[in-house]
Order: C-alpha cells, then sequence, then structure tokens
C-alpha cells in the first residue's frame, strides 16, 4: 500500500504566516460547500414552490408557512445540539450524518401523498440540516486561520449564494413542467458528492468528551414550537384569543426552563451563558436575529406576491430572485476579505443599513408593474447590503471563540438566523391571509417593518463592535 502524500502547509494559510496545515485545503472547503449548499437550495427552491404545494395538497392558505417552518423550526432549535455533537463526536462524521439525513428526508418530500406527511418529511430535513450546517462551517473555523479563514468562509458563502441562485429558476422550471415534487430530488446529486467529498478528503476532528445537552434541546424545541405555533395562528387572521395567549405563555415558560438548564450546566451547556458577558456576542446575536429575520421574511413572501399577486408563473418568480443571489455570490468574498482587513465593524454597519434602505424600496414593489422598475431596484441594494454582512459575520462569531467550541458557536448564530427566519414566516401568515386585493398593501407594511429592523441591526453593530473584533 502506498504511503498518503506528506502533509503541507495550507497555501492560503502560508500567505499569512500562520502555523495550521491542511492536507487538502480546497476539497475541505467543496466538502462544506457541497453540504451546506443543501439547506440554500432547499430554501429557495420551496419558497417558489409554496402556491403550487398549496394546490396539490391542500390544506389553506394559513397552511401554507408551515411548509417552511417544519423544516425552520427543528433547524432552529437543534443547530446548537448539531454543533456539540460535532465538537463531541467529530465534525466530518456528523457532517456526513446529517448529509445523508437530509437526502432521506428529501426522498420523503418527494413522495409525501399529504400534507402532514410533507410536514413531517420537512422536520426531518430540517433535523438533518441542523447536523450538516454547524460542522461544515465548524470544519472550516477549525482549518483555517487570519485572512485565509476570511476567504475560505467568503468562499463558503459564495457558493451558498450561487446555489440560492440556481434554486429558485431551476425549482420554478420543474414546478411548472415535472411538478412540484421534482424540486426535492434536487438535493440527491448534492447530498451524494458532499458525502464522498467529505470521506476522501476531510480530516476529521478530535472527539472531545463534554456531554450533549439533551434537555436544553428538547426544552428549545418545545419552546420555539409553542411560540411558532401561536404567532402563526394570531398573524393568519385570529384575534388574540385564549388559545393564542396561552400559547404565547406556555412558549416563555419553556423558554424560562430552557434557560434555567443552560445556567444549571454552566460551560458543559449547548449554549453556555457566559457568552453573553461579552459584549460583542450579543451585539452580533441582535444583529443576526434582526437582520435574517427581516431578510427571511421577504424570500418567502416575495415570489407568493409575484405568484398570486403579479400571475407569475414559477419560473418566472424564480428568475425574478435570480439578481439577489448572483449580486451576493459576486460580492461576498470580497467582502470577507475587506473585513479581514479592516475588521467587520464598518461592513456590518454599513451593510443592514444598505439592506435596511433596500426593503424601503420594495416597499413601493407592484406586482402588476414592471419587474424592472419595481421589484429589481430593491432586489438590489438588498443584495449589496446582505454581500457586505454575511461573511464578516461569520468570520466575527467563528473568531470570538477558542476551536474547540467553533461548531458550538456556528451553530449558535446560525440557530439565531433560522430562528429570526422563523418569526418572520409565522408573522407572514398576515400577507399570505390576505385577499388578492389586500396583498400588496399588506406586503408593503411588511417591507417597511423589515427595513427598520435590518436599519436597527446595523446600528447595534457599530455600538457593540470594535476594529479589531473579529481578528486574529
Amino acid at each position: 500500500m502506498s504511503e498518503p502524500p506528506p502533509r503541507s502547509v495550507d497555501p492560503l494559510n502560508a500567505q499569512d504566516g500562520t502555523n495550521r496545515t491542511v492536507q487538502y485545503p480546497a476539497w475541505t472547503i467543496a466538502a462544506t460547500m457541497l453540504a451546506s449548499s443543501l439547506a440554500f437550495i432547499d430554501g429557495s427552491v420551496t419558497n417558489v414552490a409554496l402556491p403550487a404545494i398549496g394546490n396539490d395538497l391542500g390544506g389553506g392558505a394559513a397552511n401554507l408557512p408551515w411548509i417552511i417552518n417544519a423544516y425552520l423550526l427543528p433547524l432552529s432549535a437543534l443547530l446548537l445540539l448539531g454543533g456539540a455533537a460535532g465538537d463531541h463526536y467529530g465534525r466530518r462524521r456528523m457532517l456526513v450524518i446529517g448529509t445523508v439525513l437530509f437526502a432521506l428526508a428529501s426522498i420523503g418530500c418527494a413522495l409525501a401523498p399529504t400534507l402532514w406527511i410533507l410536514l413531517a418529511a420537512r422536520a426531518v430535513q430540517g433535523i438533518g440540516a441542523a447536523i450538516l450546517m454547524p460542522n461544515s462551517l465548524g470544519i472550516l473555523g477549525s482549518s483555517f486561520e487570519g485572512e485565509a479563514r476570511g476567504r475560505a468562509v467568503g468562499t463558503w458563502a459564495a457558493a451558498g449564494a450561487i446555489a440560492s441562485a440556481v434554486g429558485p429558476p431551476l425549482g420554478g422550471w420543474l414546478v411548472d413542467t415535472l411538478g412540484w415534487r421534482t424540486i426535492f430530488y434536487l438535493n440527491l446529486p448534492v447530498a451524494a458528492a458532499a458525502i464522498v467529498v467529505a470521506l476522501r478528503y476531510v480530516e476529521e476532528s478530535d472527539p472531545g468528551e463534554q456531554p450533549l445537552d439533551w434537555l436544553g434541546a428538547i426544552l428549545a424545541t418545545a419552546a420555539l414550537g409553542t411560540l411558532t405555533w401561536a404567532l402563526t395562528l394570531w398573524s393568519s387572521g385570529h384575534m388574540l384569543s385564549p388559545k393564542i395567549v396561552m400559547g404565547l405563555g406556555i412558549g416563555i415558560v419553556l423558554l424560562i426552563a430552557f434557560v434555567r438548564q443552560e445556567h444549571r450546566l454552566g460551560d458543559r451547556a449547548m449554549m453556555p451563558l457566559t457568552l453573553f458577558a461579552s459584549r460583542p456576542f450579543v451585539g452580533l446575536t441582535l444583529l443576526t436575529l434582526l437582520l435574517y429575520g427581516a431578510l427571511g421574511g421577504l424570500l418567502v413572501l416575495l415570489p407568493y406576491l409575484l405568484i398570486v399577486g403579479g400571475g407569475y408563473s414559477p419560473t418566472q418568480a424564480g428568475f425574478a430572485l435570480l439578481p439577489f443571489s448572483i449580486v451576493i455570490g459576486t460580492a461576498s468574498r470580497f467582502a470577507g476579505r475587506i473585513s479581514e482587513r479592516i475588521g467587520p465593524r464598518w461592513p456590518l454597519t454599513v451593510g443592514p443599513i444598505v439592506t435596511g434602505v433596500g426593503f424601503a424600496l420594495m416597499a413601493t414593489a407592484d406586482p402588476a408593474g414592471r419587474y424592472w422598475n419595481t421589484v429589481l431596484p430593491g432586489l438590489v441594494v438588498i443584495a449589496l447590503g446582505m454581500a457586505g454582512a454575511v461573511a464578516p459575520l461569520t468570520t466575527a462569531v467563528l473568531s470570538s471563540v477558542d476551536d474547540r467550541h467553533t461548531g458550538t458557536a456556528s451553530g449558535f448564530n446560525s440557530a439565531i438566523a433560522r430562528t429570526g427566519g422563523l418569526i418572520a414566516t409565522a408573522l407572514a401568515g398576515a400577507v399570505v391571509a390576505a385577499s388578492v386585493a389586500q396583498l400588496t398593501s399588506v406586503f408593503h407594511t411588511a417591507a417597511l417593518l423589515a427595513a427598520a429592523s435590518a436599519v436597527m441591526a446595523g446600528i447595534i453593530a457599530f455600538a457593540t463592535l470594535t476594529r479589531e473584533h473579529g481578528r486574529r
């Protein structure tokens, strides 16, 4: 048997003078990009297919947000556990397990005969994504340092944007020609490639000894599930009934129980509360919640507005979203490099504020008017702002902890991002449930709220971060 090739210093890191080695740097990045692209593709494709799924499986407009939230709920609640599992059992192992689970659940979605079976399969997809997402970033965080880490994360973010770009037009075309079920088969070749590359080229991390916080995961899932159910019911046109008040109350109680559980475990918790003693960490958390909540709501509502309110076909709606992903994919890597040179404070201040301006422009969108004049300008500005924030945010979070906890840190930040999208999608029921005549005006109100949320995120970044934070 021939000996394996000698380990060499990663040429990316060698430019910075760091001493970290990785045997296959390019393949390591490729494996993480392929795995994480599953989540990006699935999210963008499903948004375009919502009206078609609703027409086929029924359930009414009030149930359409659950096609998104059935996926986002376990993803949001279990990302922390997924990151901790990678730290405990090995990040490559958990990346592969999450990818396999996601692929199997995708087959279940494609074959689902009823809405409830589809929702169950979507939930399993969310569990798989909760395992693979934090470990893809955890692998990058533990494999690269300095500017090399910024470039690697920027490349990762760009790949996610490209996957998101390909998803809507391809998914829309599949919905129009072969039916919505085929969109879930898109995940299978990507998953197969990710598994093969990870097993062949990615080095396994050293396993840890910290036990997993199963009770915390259960409490977090139950709390988010109850709160999401209550918010979705409320936003779908129901008054603040005793049932909704009870749901909100139970959710808050479960959330308090989760915090008490994490406090009891101390540093062994999947969300160590000592992290919140850091002002920059708190700022990054609030920024992520506000910015990704605004973005998540838009990506669900805009294709629905175009299809239902503007008469677009799924293919046309998919191509309408294409400029957003192209701009992010083009600019994200550049933004990652800039952040490593000047620090994340200004990129994370300017980026969200520019995003807010884009949302304000979107408040003038007319689905029945000319796309180039009413929809595209706001979409491009939002994309430019997000491109300035995505890679710097991820790099700042990964750099805020030691190497042993990069999986936990990335899992927490991703959980907050998905929680923002979860809350926004739950509240989006007010738009989905609106009549066609009211749809545009309700969407405009939602866009203005998103603008305020994004601008607030930029202000928080300026107030809580320093120039040096997130640089190593």
